[in-house]
C-alpha cells in the first residue's frame, strides 16, 4: 500500500482528494484538523502519533518532526542502504506529501493581532515536510496547493505513473512556496520593535517626522500572474507580478478585451490612485500616467462624462478609472467613443453586455480598498526605493479645516473652498511640476510635468484654448492648485492672468511673502496646506 501524509491549513477540495487517493490504494496519514476533516467524511485515517509512537505535544508544536516520518520521505528508492535502514527501523515509505502552511500572511494582516499569536502561526513541521519531499522529488510527490489536486490524480492514473517533469515542477513550486513563506515572516518581523520584554509591531519613526521607518532588510514576495507581450517598448521583455497578499491590480478579474500591456497597467494604476481619493462618485481619464480629465458627479455616469469632456481630444484612446460599480448608463457612455481600458470595483451584468460590443476594450475589475501594504516600491539601477504611498489625507475632510491656512487678505468663498479641495486631491496625482485649474467638480486644464510653474501654467492655458486678449476665457473663475510652492511670484502672476480666483499650494518658499503680496494685488484668495505632493 502506498502512503500519503496530509497536513493542510487550506482544506479546499481536501475530502474529494482524500477519497480519490483512497480509491487508488493510498493509506492516509494525517494530523489535527486535517485528520478530523477526513475522518468526519468517513475516510480511514492513520494518525501521525500512531506512526511515530509519540503523541502530538506542546500545543501541536511537535507532531511530524520524527525519523519515522522524515525517514519515510527522504529514503531514496534507488539506494539499497536507505531501504535497508528503513526496514531495520520500521520506517514506512511515504509516496505523497500534501502540505500547505499555517496562514501566517493572513494572520499578520489582521489589525491588532498580538505578537504571541503571530508567532504561533510560524509553521515548523510543515516546511520541514515540504522541503524533505521536494528534495526527494524523484520518489515522493509534493503538493502544496489544492489547485494541483486534479493534476496529481491524473498523473497517478498514467500507466507509468507521474512523469519526472511533473514531479520536478511540483518540487520547484514547493520550494517557491516555502521561500515565500519565510520571506513573509522575515518581512513582518522586520516591523517589530523590542521595548524591554515587549515585542511591538510598529515600525520606528524617522527622526523628526511622523513617517514610519522601514526594516533593515526588505523582503518582497511576489507571484507571477503572467508574462506580458513586452514592456514599455517591443524590445523589452516584461511580466506582471502580484504582491502578497494580493489585492488591487495584484488580484484582478479581466472580463474582456485584448491582452493588457505594460503601459496599460501603469495607466490603470494611475487612474485608480486618483479615484481612490474620492468618497463621492469619481472618474479619471488617463493618458501616459497623467490625467486628461477628472470629475465627480451625482452618479458614476455623470462623473465619467464630465471627466471625458474635460479634454475630449486627449480622452480618445484613454484609460478610465472609476470608484463605483460600472453600470449600464456608464457603459453606454464608454462605448460611444474609443477607450483602451477601464478599471472599476465591479461591473453590472447589463453593463457587461454593452461593453462586449467593443471586443478589444479591456475591462478590469479590481478592489483597491483591501491594500494592506501602504508601501510602494520602485527600482533604480542596481537598487530599490521604498516609500509610503502618498495619500492626500489633509483633504479627507471638507474645507475649510485646520489642515489649511488662508494667507491672503481675501477669504475664499464656499464655492472656492469646494473647488480647491477637489483640485488638491487631483493635483497630487499629476507628474510634477504641475499646476492645474478646476471648478468644484471637474478639471478644466492640466499643466503636467514641466520644468517650471510658469511653464506648467502655459501648458494648462494651451489645453484650455490659449490666450485671448491677455486672458484664458475658459479658465475665468477657476481655482488653481500647485503641487509645490511658488519659488517666485511669476508663477502666481501667470495663474492670475489665466483667470483663477483662488489658489491652493503647500507654501514654504523663501519668497512666500512676495507671492502672498502678488495674490493680494490680484485679489486672489490663497491657502497653504503645509504639505507638498510631488509625483515623479
Amino acid at each position: 500500500m502506498r502512503r500519503a501524509i496530509l497536513s493542510v491549513s487550506d482544506k479546499t477540495g481536501l475530502v474529494d482528494f482524500g477519497k480519490a487517493l483512497t480509491a487508488r490504494g493510498f493509506e492516509l496519514v494525517s494530523t489535527g484538523g486535517t485528520a478530523k476533516a477526513l475522518s468526519d467524511a468517513g475516510l480511514p485515517i492513520v494518525n501521525v502519533s500512531d506512526v511515530t509512537g509519540f503523541p502530538e505535544m506542546m500545543d501541536g508544536r511537535v507532531k511530524t518532526l520524527h525519523p519515522k516520518i522524515h525517514g519515510g520521505i527522504l529514503a531514496r528508492r534507488s539506494h539499497p542502504d536507505d531501504l535497508e535502514l528503513a526496514r531495520q527501523h520500521g520506517i514506512g515509505l511515504v509516496d505523497l506529501v500534501v502540505v500547505n502552511l499555517y496562514p501566517f500572511v493572513e494572520t499578520a494582516a489582521k489589525p491588532g493581532i498580538k505578537f504571541d499569536d503571530l508567532i504561533e502561526q510560524i509553521d515548523i513541521g510543515g516546511p520541514s515536510l515540504v522541503r524533505a519531499a521536494s528534495k526527494n522529488f524523484r520518489d515522493v510527490l509534493i503538493v502544496v496547493s489544492p489547485k494541483d489536486y486534479d493534476a496529481v490524480i491524473a498523473e497517478l492514473d498514467l500507466d507509468d505513473g507521474p512523469t519526472a517533469a511533473f514531479r520536478f515542477e511540483l518540487a520547484r513550486r514547493a520550494f517557491e512556496h516555502t521561500g515565500a513563506y519565510d520571506t513573509a515572516i522575515a518581512s513582518t518581523l522586520g516591523e517589530i520593535n523590542v521595548e524591554g520584554d515587549e515585542f511591538i509591531r510598529s515600525a520606528p519613526k524617522h527622526p523628526g517626522t511622523e513617517a514610519p521607518g522601514h526594516p533593515g532588510t526588505l523582503a518582497i514576495r511576489a507571484a507571477k500572474l503572467r508574462d506580458l507581450r513586452y514592456g514599455e517598448n517591443p524590445h523589452q521583455p516584461a511580466a506582471w507580478y502580484a504582491l502578497d497578499p494580493p489585492a488591487g491590480l495584484g488580484k484582478p478579474a479581466v472580463l474582456q478585451g485584448k491582452e493588457l500591456s505594460f503601459t496599460n497597467l501603469l495607466d490603470l494604476d494611475a487612474a485608480a490612485r486618483i479615484v481612490l481619493e474620492f468618497d463621492e462618485p469619481a472618474a479619471a481619464v488617463i493618458k501616459h500616467t497623467n490625467p486628461c480629465g477628472v470629475a465627480t458627479g451625482a452618479s458614476i455616469a455623470e462623473a465619467y462624462v464630465r471627466a471625458r469632456e474635460a479634454d475630449s481630444l486627449a480622452a480618445f484612446g484613454g484609460i478610465i478609472g472609476l470608484n463605483r460599480k460600472l453600470d449600464e448608463e456608464t457603459a453606454r457612455a464608454i462605448v460611444s467613443t474609443f477607450i483602451e481600458c477601464v478599471v472599476a470595483p465591479d461591473v453590472e451584468d447589463t453593463a457587461r453586455t454593452i461593453l462586449a460590443s467593443k471586443a478589444n476594450l479591456r475591462v478590469v475589475v479590481a478592489d483597491f480598498r483591501k491594500l494592506a501594504d501602504r508601501r510602494e516600491y520602485r527600482s533604480i539601477l542596481g537598487a530599490m526605493l521604498v516609500q509610503e504611498r502618498d495619500r492626500v489625507s489633509e483633504a479627507q475632510l471638507p474645507w475649510p479645516s485646520d489642515a489649511v491656512k488662508v494667507v491672503t487678505k481675501r477669504q475664499p468663498t464656499p464655492d472656492e473652498w469646494q473647488a480647491m479641495r477637489f483640485a488638491w486631491r487631483v493635483m497630487a496625482h499629476v507628474k510634477s511640476n504641475t499646476v492645474i485649474f478646476t471648478d468644484a467638480v471637474r478639471t478644466l486644464a492640466i499643466g503636467a510635468g514641466q520644468m517650471s510653474r510658469v511653464d506648467a501654467v502655459q501648458v494648462a492655458v494651451n489645453k484650455a484654448g490659449g490666450w485671448k486678449n491677455g486672458t484664458a476665457p475658459l479658465l475665468k473663475g477657476s481655482v488653481a492648485a500647485s503641487d509645490a510652492f511658488f519659488p517666485f511670484r511669476d508663477g502666481l502672476d501667470a495663474v492670475a492672468a489665466a483667470g483663477a480666483t483662488a489658489v491652493v499650494q503647500p507654501g514654504g518658499s523663501l519668497k512666500d511673502a512676495e507671492v502672498i503680496a502678488a495674490a493680494d494685488e490680484h485679489g486672489l484668495a490663497m491657502v497653504f496646506t503645509g504639505r507638498r505632493h510631488f509625483r515623479h
